[in-house]
This record gives structure tokens, C-alpha cells and sequence, in this order.
């Protein structure tokens, strides 16, 4: 799935909704057999190419009324993108998000946010500068950064904000003494 570098309104519904108001939900092409998924914007689980059965990236949009079912209960970690169309950097950051979430496939999901149309999310994470990049964990903010950056770093801080909120992937050993 692509966005427009004009405003990211790729998706929404005419009335301002996400996919999840009743519009056909954004398709996505797998990057293992290149078939063409519908992915919806709110889901149980994370997708999967119905070919395949890869996992594929899963990016949404997402405002003042849907912003709980799209971001909050998802399954997933979330990278929240929290920008504003008049914003450069936020138009400059958007396809390093978008590669993020495609190399994470199955592992997050992104949700971008239009500030300025859903003022009660940018008052919530007391937003004072764009891009503000968030990692919800089931809901609870585990990572803040504000300000675009290359894909390589964004990744690097998604790695390091998820190892953080789960853990060490394995237990530590003991060593005797």
C-alpha cells in the first residue's frame, strides 16, 4: 500500500473515516508471490497474504473516532505516526515508516494520524512537534520520538523500543560462581 506525498489521504473514506467506516479496505500486494490483499484497518491477529500466507505490512489511518479500535486494541505493537499535511519532514519521513513496516511485517503495525483532523489524539499525546512517532505496546505509549529520520534509525529505534517494552528475546543464562 502506498500514500500520496500530498496529504497521506490515501484510504480515507469521503467522509473523513478510515477503512473501517464502511469503505473498501486499502489492498497490499505480497512481497513474497506478489498477489493483491485486502488489509483492513482494525483485525483480529495481523495479516496474512490469502495466497501465501506470508505475513504482510499492515499500515492504517486513523482519527479522534476510530484511533481505540485501530491502534489501542490491536495485537500487534503499533509505530504511530503523528503528522501534519503542511509538514515537510512529515512528507519526507512517511515512505522510511512505510519500509519499516514492510521489513516488520507480522511483527507491528502502523498507524498514521492527520493531527490537525483529529485534535483530541494530538491534545492526549501532547503533541508539540512534527513528525511524533509513538510505540503503543496493547495500548501503552513504551516509545516517544519527535522528528524524521532515515529508515535505518527509525528501525533501529523500533528494535530497540520493542526489545525494551518485551524483554530480553531469551532468559539469560547462569553462570556458576
Amino acid at each position: 500500500m502506498t500514500t500520496s506525498p500530498e496529504g497521506r489521504a490515501a484510504g480515507r473514506s469521503p467522509e473523513g473515516g478510515t477503512e473501517g467506516s464502511g469503505a473498501s479496505p486499502p489492498t497490499v500486494a505480497c512481497t513474497n508471490c506478489g498477489r493483491t490483499n485486502r488489509v483492513p484497518a482494525a483485525a483480529e491477529g495481523s495479516p496474512r497474504c490469502g495466497n501465501c500466507r506470508a505475513p504482510l505490512p499492515w499500515i492504517a489511518e486513523a482519527g479522534d473516532a476510530d484511533f481505540g479500535e485501530v491502534a489501542e486494541q490491536a495485537s500487534l505493537p503499533v509505530l504511530v505516526d503523528l503528522w501534519a499535511t503542511w509538514c515537510g519532514p512529515c512528507r519526507m519521513v512517511s515512505p522510511a515508516l512505510e519500509r519499516v513496516a514492510k521489513d516488520l511485517a507480522g511483527r507491528i503495525k502502523l498507524v498514521k494520524v492527520d493531527i490537525d483532523k483529529s485534535p483530541a489524539l494530538a491534545r492526549r499525546f501532547e503533541v508539540q512537534a512534527v513528525p511524533t512517532l509513538l510505540i503503543l505496546d496493547h495500548g501503552r505509549p513504551v516509545a516517544r520520538q519527535t522528528g524524521a529520520a532515515p529508515a535505518n534509525a527509525l528501525r533501529r529505534w523500533v528494535d530497540e523500543s520493542l526489545s525494551a517494552s518485551h524483554g530480553p528475546a531469551e532468559p539469560t543464562s547462569r553462570r556458576p560462581r
